[in-house]
């Protein structure tokens, strides 16, 4: 037969049972706690990249690979067609106006010369020996001139004669009007020896004249072989140094050919290039910055060549301090192009975080987590990236790779 459980023993079951109900809420708590330490991300700090957000300047810019190369090149060219005969300085040497750098072969010029003189010599007495027969000619239609004269003179007396004759009824009329035709006949005579004179001397002054053309043009052709035969002594013009040189002696080279380069190195710029897909924000005048050892340079852009090559644009910067004691020949530097600037805003040092990412969120650094947090990008350059909101000055924000957490809201730094 069942007995009525004591009060006691009533109570003792009751503690029991929350003893159990505790232990097992204890239990959960333990179980969901270490549930949730699994399912948050931990992280080595030491792996993290960080920096802190600031307010200052942020300059947008585009990136281009240049070269160092000086800012004034002289190509120089072979005058004439020769032979080289001599090489006489090497690339890397410095020159001063007048050095010699190479002896060019001058035998085939001096020959075109030679020819020329002869030329224009003969054009010369040819020039005389018209001059002499112009002088003939118009000797001998000077006579004829002065004889027609005094035939008119003749025939005019005549007539007169003839007409007194024809009035005291001496002659007939007859006579009369062959005396007017004769005279007639010899006044046209002394018209015609009177424009021969005159057409002789044009024709003189028309021949003089194009002799006179082809002697200017001989003596041009003259000066212009006499000068080039003095450039073929191959001699620099200011100073500098010479970056190449056509050193093949006995190499024939053509006229216009390059057979060297002289580099002024008291100044340089810088030739870059760039992708064609920005060749449409490239403007000449824009400002950009030159690196070189972590050392920037400020320049504009002076030129942007019209054509493309294999996909890439060539253009020139102008430095301000052209001079610099970094600058080298053929010293590779990384230009920046900038786009846009904005003075007064929260930037954070830029890194790996801001080139992998297309999320608009930051992680920031808060004792030993990392909480995500949204927030909008704004222009960026290699060095700095704009923050428009979702941060404060002072905070510190990852900027390390961070592509395997970009769905976690909270990291443990351990």
């Amino acid at each position: 037969m069942d007995r009525e459980l004591s009060a006691t023993t009533k109570q003792a079951n009751k503690r029991r049972l929350y003893w159990q109900i505790g232990l097992a809420l204890v239990v959960l708590a333990c179980a969901i706690v270490g549930f949730r330490s699994l399912l948050t991300p931990t992280l080595s700090r030491d792996k993290l990249r960080t920096a802190v957000v600031e307010r200052g300047p942020v300059v947008a810019t585009i990136s281009a690979s240049g070269v160092v190369v000086p800012e004034h090149e002289l190509v120089i060219t072979s005058p004439i067609q020769a032979r080289i005969e001599q090489v006489l300085l090497k690339a890397g040497e410095q020159v001063k106006p007048g050095d010699q750098i190479l002896l060019l072969d001058r035998a085939y010029t001096q020959l075109a010369y030679e020819k020329l003189k002869d030329e224009q010599q003969l054009n010369q007495h040819k020039s005389v020996q018209l001059r002499l027969n112009l002088r003939k000619t118009l000797n001998q239609l000077a006579s004829q001139l002065t004889i027609k004269q005094m035939r008119v003179k003749s025939l005019q007396a005549q007539l007169e004669d003839e007409k007194y004759l024809l009035k005291i009824g001496g002659t007939t009329r007859e006579s009369v009007k062959q005396a007017e035709l004769n005279l007639k006949i010899a006044q046209q005579e002394l018209q015609e020896i009177e424009h021969a004179m005159a057409t002789e001397r044009e024709l003189l002054k028309a021949d003089e004249q194009e002799l006179g053309f082809t002697l200017d043009m001989q003596g041009r052709s003259i000066e212009e072989l006499q000068r080039k035969m003095e450039q073929a002594e191959v001699r620099a013009t200011h100073n500098g140094v010479i970056t190449w040189v056509k050193n093949e002696t006995g190499s024939t080279v053509n006229a216009g050919d390059i057979i060297a380069r002289l580099a002024d190195l008291s100044s340089y710029k810088v030739k870059a290039t760039i992708s064609d897909t920005y060749a449409g924000q490239l403007k000449p005048g824009g400002s950009a910055v030159v690196r070189i050892n972590n050392t920037d340079m400020q320049g504009v852009v002076s030129s942007v060549e019209p054509t493309v090559t294999n996909g890439i644009v060539t253009f020139y910067v102008a430095l301000q301090d052209k001079a610099h004691q970094l600058l080298r020949p053929n010293l590779r530097t990384d230009v920046y192009v900038e786009l846009a600037s904005k003075n007064d805003v929260l930037r954070v040092m830029n890194g790996p975080y801001f080139n992998n990412t297309s999320n608009h969120q930051v992680f920031v650094l808060q004792g030993n987590e990392v909480i995500r947090k949204p927030a909008t990008l704004g222009i960026s350059n290699v060095d700095f990236v704009e923050l428009e909101n979702g941060v404060q000055p002072g905070e510190v924000i990852v900027i390390s790779d961070m592509a395997g957490y970009q769905h976690a809201e909270k990291i443990k730094l351990k």
